[in-house]
C-alpha cells in the first residue's frame, strides 16, 4: 500500500516514475520499448489543442460546465502526460456558472505561445469568445477577457503572422447562431484582445464537409492552413484547407479518415513538431461514448504541401489512424507517467484530476475536526431546488473515466453525518448509478444501490438493491469495477479485503457532450440543520 501511495503522489507531482510502477495505472500508452499505443490519453480530453514551447508540450481541452476548467497537461514526448493545472479556477459569470449548466460553458479552446506568453482562447457558445493569458502554463492565468461578444461563435484559434498582423479563425454552433458548416476568419488586434472589422467567410463545408468546425490556423511554406474536422463527431474525418491568402479561397482535402481502422471519426486536434523540426505529429480525439472523447497521436508527413496523417497505405493522401507507432524523437529518455487518478488527499484538498459540476463554494469542503490528517472532508449541502436527482447537483466531486477497464475504490467514514443525510459513490451521465449511504434515525447506516435513467429529463432515482444494515462508527469501503463496454459493478466492504457485490450491473452513459464521470457526493436532508460531513481517507484507481 505504501508503494501505491508513493506512485500516485509522484504522478500527481509530475515527477519521474520507473516503468514497473506503472502496472498500477489502468492505462499506460508508453510501451516501454520506444513505441506507444493509442489512445495516448484514454480519458475525456475533448477537442484537444497542443502547443510546443522549447522541448515541452502543453495540452488543453474543452471542459464545458466542469470547474476548475480548461485543464493544462504537460508532456516531453506527446505520449506521457501529467496534469499541471487549470486556466479557469472558476467560470464567469458566477451568476450563471454557480449553477450546473450541462453541455454549456467552455467549448473547444486553442492554446498558443506568443510574445513570451501563453494565450488560451475559448468559446462560451452563449456569450462569445474569451482569452486568458499566463507566463507559466501551470498558472496563475489572467481573468478572461471577452474578445468578441457573440452568440454561436465557437472553436476560436488565433494566428500571428510574420508581418505582425494577427487573425482569429472560428466556426459556428447551429443551435445558437442558426448556421453551421462554415469557417470564418477575422483580423485581430496584435495584442490578441479584440477583433478588427468584420469576420469573413473563407470556407463553406455544406457540400462536401457538413458540420465542419474546430478550425486551427497555421502557416507553412507560404500556405495558410486551416485544419478542421467535417462530417460530425462519431463518423467524421479530418480536413486540411490551404490558401496563399489568409482570407482564401481555400482548397480542401481529406487527410485523415477511419478507413479500415477501428478508430471512428478521427476528429479535431492539433499539429505540432518535434524540437528539431524533423518530425510532425497530429493529436486528435475519438468519440467513445461513455468513455468520452479520448486522445490519439498520429505521425504526420507532407506530400506536395499537403499534410498526411496516420498511415497512408494506398498512397492516396488520406491516412488512417494508427493503433501503435514509434514514439516521437525527443531529447532524453523521459519519464513514464500518466495523468493522476488516485488521490491520497494528503493535503486535505482534492488533486488536480477532480472537478465540480459548477463553481466551487467554500462550504463544500469542511475543515477542523471534521477530518483527520490526510483526509478529505466533504460537507453535506442541500440539493438546489431545480435538482430532481443528482444530475443538477453542483457539489459532486468527479473525475474522468481513465481507461476502458479499471476499478475505483474509496475508504470513507460517516461518523459526522446526521440522520437523513447521505453520501456515496456515483457514476454520472445521462443515466447514473450510485452506492448511497444514508444515516438512519437509530444511528445505523443504510446502504443501497440506486439507478436513475434519463437523469437529464428530471426522472427520480430508483433503489434497486439494499445491503443488510451496517453498524455505525466504522469505516466503509465502496467500489465500482468497470469492464469493457462501460459495464459497472458496485460492491462494498467493511474491512477493505472482502467485497460484496450490491445490485445489478449498470451500463454507464455519456453526459451532455462529455463522457461519464465518477466520484463522490455528500448531501444533506435539511436546509436548516448544521451540515454533516463525510471523511474520505483515499481514492484508489487500479487496473
Amino acid at each position: 500500500m505504501r508503494l501505491f501511495a508513493l506512485f500516485f503522489a509522484l504522478a500527481t507531482a509530475g515527477l519521474a516514475l520507473i516503468a514497473p510502477a506503472q502496472t498500477l495505472a489502468p492505462w499506460v500508452p508508453d510501451l516501454g520499448n520506444g513505441s506507444y499505443k493509442n489512445p495516448v490519453l484514454y480519458a475525456d480530453y475533448s477537442d484537444p489543442d497542443v502547443v510546443r514551447v522549447g522541448t515541452d508540450y502543453y495540452l488543453t481541452s474543452s471542459s464545458f460546465n466542469a470547474v476548475p476548467g480548461l485543464p493544462i497537461l504537460h508532456s516531453e514526448d506527446l505520449v506521457n502526460w501529467t496534469i499541471i493545472g487549470h486556466a479557469l479556477p472558476t467560470q464567469p459569470p458566477a451568476s450563471r456558472y454557480d449553477h450546473v449548466q450541462p453541455g454549456n460553458g467552455v467549448w473547444a479552446p486553442a492554446l498558443r505561445f506568443h510574445d513570451k506568453k501563453f494565450f488560451l482562447y475559448y468559446p462560451d457558445p452563449d456569450l462569445g469568445i474569451f482569452v486568458t493569458t499566463a507566463r507559466n502554463p501551470a498558472g496563475p492565468w489572467s481573468a478572461p477577457v471577452c474578445v468578441k461578444a457573440a452568440k454561436g461563435w465557437i472553436d476560436p484559434c488565433p494566428f500571428w503572422d510574420e508581418d505582425g498582423r494577427a487573425y482569429l479563425v472560428h466556426a459556428f454552433a447551429g443551435s445558437r447562431a442558426g448556421l453551421k458548416s462554415v469557417i470564418h476568419v477575422s483580423e485581430m488586434a496584435p495584442d490578441g484582445l479584440s477583433l478588427l472589422g468584420e469576420d469573413k467567410l473563407v470556407f463553406d463545408g455544406h457540400a462536401h464537409h457538413p458540420t465542419i468546425e474546430g478550425p486551427k490556423l497555421y502557416k507553412r511554406h507560404g500556405y495558410y492552413y486551416i485544419f478542421a474536422p467535417g462530417g460530425g463527431v462519431p463518423q467524421g474525418w479530418q480536413v486540411a484547407l490551404r490558401s496563399k491568402n489568409v482570407f482564401g479561397p481555400y482548397e480542401d482535402k481529406i487527410v485523415l479518415a477511419q478507413g479500415k481502422s477501428p478508430i471512428n471519426g478521427p476528429h479535431q486536434g492539433a499539429w505540432v513538431d518535434t524540437p528539431d523540426g524533423q518530425q510532425d505529429w497530429f493529436l486528435h480525439f475519438q468519440d467513445q461514448g461513455a468513455y468520452g472523447r479520448v486522445v490519439h497521436l498520429q505521425p504526420m508527413t507532407w506530400q506536395n504541401d499537403w499534410p498526411v496523417m496516420g498511415l497512408d497505405a494506398d498512397g492516396d493522401g488520406t491516412g488512417e489512424p494508427v493503433l501503435s507507432h514509434r514514439k516521437p524523437a525527443v531529447t532524453g529518455k523521459g519519464s513514464v507517467v500518466v495523468p493522476a487518478t488516485s488521490d491520497e488527499f494528503a493535503s486535505g484538498r482534492p488533486g488536480l484530476q477532480w472537478q465540480w459540476q459548477a463553481n466551487p463554494q467554500p462550504q463544500w469542503l469542511a475543515s477542523g475536526p471534521a477530518a483527520g490528517p490526510g483526509q478529505l472532508a466533504l460537507a453535506a449541502g442541500p440539493a438546489p431546488a431545480e435538482a430532481r436527482n443528482l444530475y443538477l447537483v453542483p457539489n459532486l466531486l468527479l473525475q474522468k473515466l481513465p481507461a476502458e477497464q479499471f476499478t475505483a475504490t474509496t475508504k470513507l467514514s460517516l461518523q459526522n453525518l446526521p440522520p437523513g443525510d447521505r453520501a456515496g459513490l456515483v457514476v454520472l451521465g445521462l443515466d447514473y448509478a450510485t452506492l448511497t449511504l444514508t444515516r438512519q434515525a437509530d444511528g445505523r447506516l443504510a446502504l443501497g444501490q440506486t439507478v436513475c435513467l434519463q437523469a437529464d429529463k428530471g426522472t427520480a432515482e430508483t433503489t434497486v438493491a439494499i445491503a443488510p444494515p451496517l453498524a455505525a462508527g466504522q469505516p466503509l469501503y465502496l467500489r465500482v469495477a468497470v469492464r469493457a463496454g462501460a459495464h459497472c459493478q458496485f460492491s462494498y466492504s467493511a474491512d477493505g479485503q472482502q467485497f460484496r457485490p450490491l445490485g445489478p450491473e449498470f451500463t454507464a452513459r455519456e453526459g451532455k457532450w462529455v463522457g461519464a464521470k465518477l466520484g463522490l457526493f455528500c448531501l444533506s436532508a435539511s436546509t436548516n440543520a448544521p451540515p454533516g460531513t463525510v471523511a474520505i481517507d483515499w481514492w484508489h484507481v487500479t487496473p
